[in-house]
């Protein structure tokens, strides 16, 4: 005879081992439900790290250069190609100018931004910005437009872009030297920051002895 309490037992064995089957399978389907494919957590595919992640995009898509870090980048590169412009621009005042100050001072001009070019460029270096290849557009413009002039004409145009330069150039120097986050860009604007202030007050004073506009008795300081 069959002994149904057995066969009960078999049953309830059978059925609980189905539903177990059952159940393992819909968990692995359901969203949460492991890490495969499917499952709660997102994966990053390799090389493509997310944001906030190491290796990550920042927002703002600067590379994580601050603010302050590319204008101390920017000032080095300007001053650099600045300086080359007060080079070309001194040459031709000391070749061509009618008055003995003016060529003093272009000849200056030659000797000072010679020097402060070459300390501005080992701070390049340091800092990672390639020196400029030549001149800008605007400055290539002004001293082609200097070699067409000669004897008064010539010292009065020298003059007043000397004026407009180193008020702008003077304004440059003085804010690189409190506010620079690098240290070698710092130093380099505290040290030129008087030799250009220097520049600024002598071509000044050429201005007004020469009664151009833009000397110091006539020029109420600042940016023009």
């Amino acid at each position: 005879m069959i002994s149904y309490p057995m066969l009960s037992k078999k049953i309830l064995i059978f059925t609980g081992a189905a539903l177990l089957a059952s159940a393992t399978a819909f968990a692995q389907v359901q969203p949460g439900g492991g890490g495969g494919p499917g499952g709660g957590q997102t994966p990053n595919t390799p090389g493509q790290p997310g944001i906030g992640q190491p290796g990550g995009i920042a927002p703002g898509g600067n590379g994580g250069l601050s603010t302050q870090t590319m204008n101390d980048k920017a000032f080095v590169r300007e001053a650099l190609e600045g300086g080359m412009a007060e080079v070309q621009l001194g040459q031709l005042a000391s070749q061509k100018a009618s008055s003995d100050d003016v060529k003093q001072f272009g000849q200056k001009m030659v000797e000072d931004h010679t020097k402060l070019g070459n300390a501005m460029s080992e701070v390049a270096q340091q800092v990672g910005v390639k020196p400029p290849d030549g001149l800008s557009k605007k400055d290539k413009q002004l001293i082609a437009k200097m070699q067409t002039l000669s004897g008064p004409q010539f010292d009065e145009a020298y003059i007043k872009a000397m004026v407009k330069d180193h008020k702008k150039d003077d304004n440059a120097f003085k804010m690189e030297a409190q506010q620079a986050e690098n240290p070698a860009v710092r130093q380099v604007a505290q040290q030129g920051e008087p030799i250009v202030a220097s520049h600024l007050q002598m071509i000044e004073q050429i201005a007004q002895a020469h009664n151009v506009e833009g000397g110091k008795a006539k020029s109420g300081g600042g940016m023009q």
